[in-house]
This record gives structure tokens, sequence and C-alpha cells, in this order.
């Protein structure tokens, strides 16, 4: 398989393999750290129900390897700041309706690691590869009307409210959509 990393100015996504995805699930942290090339933050051990919803998901073949998560890692000091991934490969169905041909994804930043810049780095830096490697050009996020943080970061990404929903775990959200041009 061939390197899935992306790599910015500051900050290198790495991938959450199926195996990384399955011993966080499973809480086994010595595995999970033997598995990634950067100090783990203890946050993200938290995310163990996340973990085990996408490594079924992979497991199941509703995802594959590049639309997995990716730790986002601070070159400068190799620590896991957050993570970025996709929800789903592009052109899920839920989304039709809404972004035909789209891509949803999401993003968490560590409490102490936040107002860096790092969650517009690495959406940016996913938004590139996914327009430059598979030609995508629909991005879509959700976000709760009370997160003010990520409000201003899309709204200065130039993405535009397209509709809400009532989110099974987090509430109510509005979802938004940047619509790139392709550059071929």
């Amino acid at each position: 398989m061939k390197n899935l990393a992306i790599a910015t100015a500051r900050l290198d996504l790495l991938p959450l393999t199926p195996d990384f995805l399955r011993s966080t699930a499973e809480g086994n942290r010595a595995a999970a750290a033997a598995l990634l090339s950067a100090t783990i933050h203890a946050d993200w051990f938290e995310c163990h129900e996340f973990a085990a919803m996408r490594h079924w998901q992979f497991q199941t073949g509703e995802t594959s390897p590049p639309w997995l998560p990716r730790a986002i890692v601070l070159r400068a000091t190799g620590a896991m700041v957050g993570y970025i991934g996709f929800h789903t490969p592009p052109r899920p169905a839920y989304l039709h309706p809404l972004s035909p041909g789209g891509v949803e994804f999401g993003y968490t930043i560590f409490p102490e690691h936040r107002r860096h810049g790092y969650a517009r780095e690495a959406s940016r830096a996913l938004i590139d590869w996914a327009l430059t490697t598979h030609g995508i050009t629909h991005f879509v996020v959700s976000v709760s009307p009370a997160n003010t943080a990520s409000l201003g970061l899309i709204a200065q990404m130039g993405f535009r409210r397209i509709g809400s929903h009532i989110d099974e775990e987090d509430g109510p959200e509005d979802v938004f959509e940047l619509v790139v041009e392709s550059e071929k």
C-alpha cells in the first residue's frame, strides 16, 4: 500500500490503520503506541468507541484506508495534537440530497493544542489531498451551532450552510459545504 501520510508546513497527517483503530478500541495502549510513529495524546484513548466504529466500517467494507482517520502530528515535537478524517468514502448515499459527489470530514484538536491553526492547516491539507488524488470537489462538515471556533474556521475557509439535522450523539448540527475548483 502506498504511503498515505499527508505533510503540511508544520504537520504530518498520519493514517490510523485498521490495526491501530482495533488496538485503541480494545484499550491496548501499548499496541497502539507501537503502530503510530508519534506520541499519542491521552485524550485519544477516550475515543475508543469512535475507533471501534471506524474499525467496524473497515471490516465491513464500508470504508478503506485512504478514507480512515488520520492523526494530526506536530512534526517539531512528534506529538499527536488531534485527529482528522473522512466519515466515509466519497459520494455516500446520505449526502446525495445535499452534496452529490461530496465527502464529509471532521476534526478534533485536543484542548491544550487549540487556537494554533492546526485544524485549518490539517483541513486544507485533507481537502487538497482529496482534490488532487481523487478529484473530489465537494466537501461537507457538520458543526454544532454552539461551536463558535469551528463555525469561524469553516466560514474563513469558504464553507456555506446547506442544511441542518439532529445528530443522535451530538444533537443539533448545521451542515456546510465547500465547493473547490478542480485544477484539471
